[in-house]
């Protein structure tokens, strides 16, 4: 299916990894002119090197922290001498660690609430002012299960996540009318470094084995398995598309069925 966006430019924030890497490569095979951005810039120049080569596009490499605001403000004008107009934004970068209340300080709440909601914010911010004024633009924001599905043990994470739903809907119904899109997508346990660390994490909270908490995530998919990054990169580049012309505020669980809609 054509997706008719070649030619297009984006930016992947958390574009070294995972979703975001997957996102990145796919949009890439797409004809899109991708910008990815991350803090590693070894790892980034790397990635941007292989999925040049993988798909025949363009990937470029703009390290940066998205919790630093000027990070954010040196990114957007790199990106934009590189490719041009920023037309699609993919909020990725951004992870909160597990735990229960009492397991969480407060600079690790603002920590987290630095990179995941006001780095997308701020991502956000920047671009849509100049979506708006040219009538296009895509903004998809991967956010996460843990928003419209509370858990004791990833209650920063969920609390952040949930934020975001609303950041997401409030802020679609004001671009939508200048035919800027925001969607969201809630991707439930995913095969990715960032889970592998989730799963670490609770087993070190809990005293059980990776094993066992590995097993009691998958034990709530239905389809028996977590996400591959690629399924999840599936869906967000339908939401970049012109093929999702007429979607705004849409938050897709994309989980296997753990939540059972949408």
């Amino acid at each position: 299916m054509d997706l008719g966006i070649a030619g297009r430019n984006a930016l992947v924030t958390g574009g070294s990894l995972g979703i975001g890497r997957a996102v990145a490569l796919e949009l890439a095979a797409n004809g899109v002119n991708v910008a990815i951005s991350a803090r590693n810039p070894d790892r980034l120049a790397d990635v941007a090197r292989e999925l040049t080569s993988n798909t025949g596009g363009r990937v470029v490499a703009v390290p940066g922290d998205m919790s630093k605001p000027e990070d954010i403000t040196r990114v957007m004008a790199e990106t934009g001498a590189a490719l041009g107009d920023i037309d699609i934004l993919v909020n990725n970068a951004g992870s909160s660690p597990a735990g229960r209340l009492q397991d969480l300080d407060d600079e690790t709440w603002y920590a987290a609430f630095e990179l995941k909601f006001m780095g997308y914010m701020r991502c956000a911010r920047a671009v849509a002012p100049h979506m708006r004024a040219r009538k296009w633009g895509r903004i998809v924001n991967i956010i996460g299960a843990g928003g419209p599905n509370p858990s004791a043990g990833y209650i920063l994470g969920g609390s952040f996540n949930a934020a975001l739903l609303n950041f997401t809907r409030a802020l679609a119904k004001d671009c939508a009318p200048d035919n800027v899109l925001v969607n969201g997508v809630n991707p439930g346990a995913t095969d990715t470094p960032r889970w592998k660390s989730l799963v670490e994490q609770n087993a070190r909270i809990s005293g059980k084995s990776e094993a066992e908490i590995s097993a009691q995530s998958v034990a709530n998919v239905p389809l028996g398995r977590p996400a591959r990054p690629d399924e999840i990169a599936d869906v967000t580049a339908f939401l970049c598309s012109e093929r999702a012309s007429h979607m705004a505020g849409a938050l897709l669980n994309v989980d296997g069925g753990s939540s059972g809609g949408l």
